[in-house]
């Protein structure tokens, strides 16, 4: 799998999502991305109680703990690499949870596009 350029929308180097726990299509704690990534888990957000329950609702249950993968669950505040579509339809339903810009992958912006992003962003001045 050849990893797309580590770039956020702004054209500058992407930043680290989350590594406690770690996320990302690689697990490498950024949400880098690469075409075999048909999710495009592009979007770094910040978990909301609300975001959890609307993606449990939705088949993708993110908050219950799956030792077999070491994966303890995500809590309201962690920070995650969603697909970009999954964010966009949650935001439409009136779910969608606060984002951070500069760990948010620029292959994003195929999907959602800017305005909306920094509407939610938590790092923008």
């Amino acid at each position: 799998m050849q990893m797309d350029e580590s770039v956020n929308v702004f054209g500058e180097k992407l930043g680290i999502c989350g590594v406690d726990p770690i996320t990302g299509f690689y697990r490498d704690g950024a949400c880098n991305t690469c075409k075999d990534d048909f999710g495009s888990h592009t979007v770094c957000i910040e978990t909301s109680k609300d975001f959890l329950d609307y993606s449990k609702s939705k088949g993708n249950d993110l908050s219950t703990p799956v030792p077999a993968f070491n994966f303890k669950g995500l809590n309201p505040g962690d920070s995650w690499c969603v697909c970009a579509g999954r964010w966009l339809e949650a935001e439409k339903n009136g779910m969608a949870p606060r984002l951070h810009l500069q760990s948010t992958h620029i292959r994003a912006l195929e999907i959602v596009p800017m305005e909306l992003l920094k509407k939610y962003a938590v790092d923008l001045n």
